[in-house]
């Protein structure tokens, strides 16, 4: 592995954008592809099988085209789909993106737990062995959410998003109980997207919980199978591709995700 590492970040979308933040901070020195899939947008609107048969030979060809040192799948849904195939075909190791349930319910002091994530996310076996697994004493309340992940794409794309959509959302993650100390205290981003939004989300809170994203995990998992930074920041660039074939017309909102790069 050269002193500069390709890293390159794969989600359905835009949402892992908010990964890539975390990844460009452990590793400045990096090279990075960010793909998003947004012909197949959004994820949960197909089948298990349709998904893995998609990904896996997509993947492939970013490979084969880009040769990274490491891929990182900034996307829940697809983790808990294909990265055993993944790992099982091509030799470049693997990060995934899985619902932050065991840091959630360690932190939590009223253990009670939500989890918001996509439809297909909160049905899947995945979330629910690590429920089994990791929630300790917590209660978890599984929210699956229809529109988040669009209104996060939008919203990045500069669309005026209303409150009370964002509040449709996320309102059954709040748990509430006449007694403050058993209600819902902490809530699992279980969505690379919904970190797009984290600002607005608590503002509309109906009370203070604990936001779990795990893009900052991931960085640290990234930064620990490549080693400490081997130079300067790379700020010659970074590139960014979409299957549909389009061009983002927001550099300079995006420019942040990268570390400031600009976008080749």
């Amino acid at each position: 592995m050269s002193s500069y590492p390709t890293i390159l970040v794969f989600d359905s979308g835009l949402g892992g954008l908010t990964v890539l933040r975390e990844i460009v901070k452990a590793r400045p020195d990096a090279h990075y592809i960010y793909a998003a899939d947004d012909a197949f947008f959004p994820y949960g609107a197909h089948s298990e099988d349709a998904l893995i048969a998609r990904v896996v030979p997509l993947i492939g060809e970013l490979i084969a085209a880009h040769a990274p040192d490491l891929v990182v799948i900034a996307c829940n849904t697809a983790s808990t789909l294909v990265l055993s195939h993944l790992r099982a075909q091509y030799r470049v190791p693997f990060v995934g993106t899985v619902p932050a349930i065991k840091p959630a319910c360690a932190r939590s002091t009223t253990k009670r737990v939500s989890v918001l994530g996509t439809s297909g996310t909160v049905k899947r076996e995945y979330t629910h062995a690590l429920i089994r697994d990791f929630a300790q004493s917590c209660t978890v309340t599984l929210v699956g959410s229809a529109h988040l992940a669009s209104l996060a794409e939008a919203a990045l794309g500069g669309a005026a998003i209303a409150d009370r959509e964002i509040l449709a959302e996320i309102a059954p993650c709040f748990v509430d109980n006449a007694d403050a100390a058993l209600r819902t205290d902490a809530v699992v981003l279980a969505c690379t997207h919904y970190p797009l939004l984290l600002e607005r989300m608590i503002a509309l809170a109906p009370w203070p919980v604990a936001w779990i994203d795990p893009a900052p995990a991931i960085a640290r998992r990234v930064a620990d199978l490549l080693g400490p930074a081997g130079g300067e920041p790379d700020h010659a660039g970074a590139e960014m591709i979409f299957t549909s074939g389009r061009t983002h017309p927001l550099t300079g909102a995006l420019a942040p995700y990268f570390g400031g790069r600009v976008l080749a």
